[in-house]
């Protein structure tokens, strides 16, 4: 079923609920693109609140954390983003799109890196990257460095474990959630699974519940909007358990009682997130992510991204039909396992 048959169900459920690095040229540094817009700019629904529905597109190329090199400066000029786009449609032209991945299209740009190996193409069509640069050097915006707070040893370890986890796999519960092709995880920081180009959401909103229709994965998160209580803290889900209110013009969204199971970062049932959504113009709503737990960072960090309005829909994403990760993977494991039983049994 496409993602718009699932956006009207979720629509109809919430009615019926009623570094080479260059010189940069010196210039003065851009005024921030997220200023708020006036009152009367921003769409609103009927009862006053800041209209948020429609599909909306994260595709920036501002890279997570701020380079070493960029040290010092929250913001670029209009020209050195120039120079930024420029380098990168031609570093990421001719076939060789499909690495403009995560924060690629900068990092390569920056330091003018002029070679990928990646097969090329004649054809014009592939030759432009359509990610956003903006005067943005980074989307953490608290610390004010631009830099994730340093990471504890237990979530180093985390981390490490998820990485070994990927060679020998014995069953369907030792995958990850996103190669179960269940969910990609709350939240998301630049593409589907946080490295991918593009990014597509759908908001469906009413008085008292807002959805959250994501492109991958199907995923959609209802979230009330009537003050009710979290859920008891024993109760775990794998996207947790998100609660939304209204400050002022800005939807804020809390979430906890994320599952063992989950994995931001090294972050999982203690990861405590509060994500800001505000219409900051017509085309725009800025998406802000406030990440706290103690037994993964050092202090809360904020990041930041832009999400544009799109004039389209978002369509299935079939996970499981490209699934081969999983049939290999245990494929290996069952081979293996035959081959040591044979080893103990002494059959040759």
């Amino acid at each position: 079923m496409q993602h718009r048959h699932l956006a009207a169900a979720c629509a109809l459920l919430l009615v019926t609920a009623l570094v080479s690095v260059v010189p940069w040229p010196a210039g003065r540094l851009v005024e921030a693109q997220t200023a708020p817009a006036s009152a009367t700019a921003v769409p609103r629904t009927a009862d006053g609140r800041p209209d948020l529905q429609g599909v909306w597109l994260s595709n920036t190329a501002t890279p997570l954390e701020r380079p070493a090199a960029l040290a010092g400066r929250e913001r670029l000029t209009d020209e050195e983003v120039a120079t930024l786009q420029e380098r990168a449609n031609r570093i990421f032209g001719n076939g060789r799109s499909a690495f403009a991945a995560g924060d690629a299209p900068f990092r390569a740009a920056f330091e003018n890196i002029d070679t990928f190996d990646a097969p090329t193409s004649t054809s014009s069509s592939l030759g432009m990257v359509e990610r956003a640069f903006d005067n943005r050097t980074s989307m953490v915006v608290d610390p004010p460095d631009g830099r994730i707070p340093d990471e504890t040893e237990a979530a180093r370890q985390r981390q490490s474990a998820v990485a070994d986890g990927w060679r020998y796999k014995t069953g369907p519960e030792d995958f990850s959630t996103i190669h179960r092709c269940i969910t990609t995880g709350v939240p998301r920081l630049g593409g589907n699974f946080g490295a991918g180009p593009y990014t597509y959401y759908q908001i469906v909103q009413t008085p008292t519940y807002v959805a959250l229709v994501n492109e991958a994965f199907h995923d959609a998160r209802l979230i009330p909007l009537d003050g009710r209580p979290h859920l008891p803290e024993g109760i775990r889900q794998w996207n947790g358990d998100s609660r939304g209110r209204w400050a002022g013009d800005t939807l804020v969204v809390e979430t906890r009682n994320f599952s063992s199971s989950s994995y931001f970062r090294g972050a999982a049932e203690g990861l405590h997130l509060v994500e800001r959504f505000t219409r900051t113009a017509p085309d725009t709503i800025t998406y802000s992510m406030t990440f706290t737990d103690p037994a993964t960072w050092a202090a809360p960090w904020t990041a930041e991204m832009l999400l544009e309005g799109m004039d389209e829909a978002i369509y299935e994403f079939a996970c499981h039909e490209g699934n081969h990760s999983m049939i290999g993977m245990l494929g290996t494991a069952r081979l293996e396992g035959r081959a040591e039983a044979a080893a103990n049994s002494g059959v040759r």
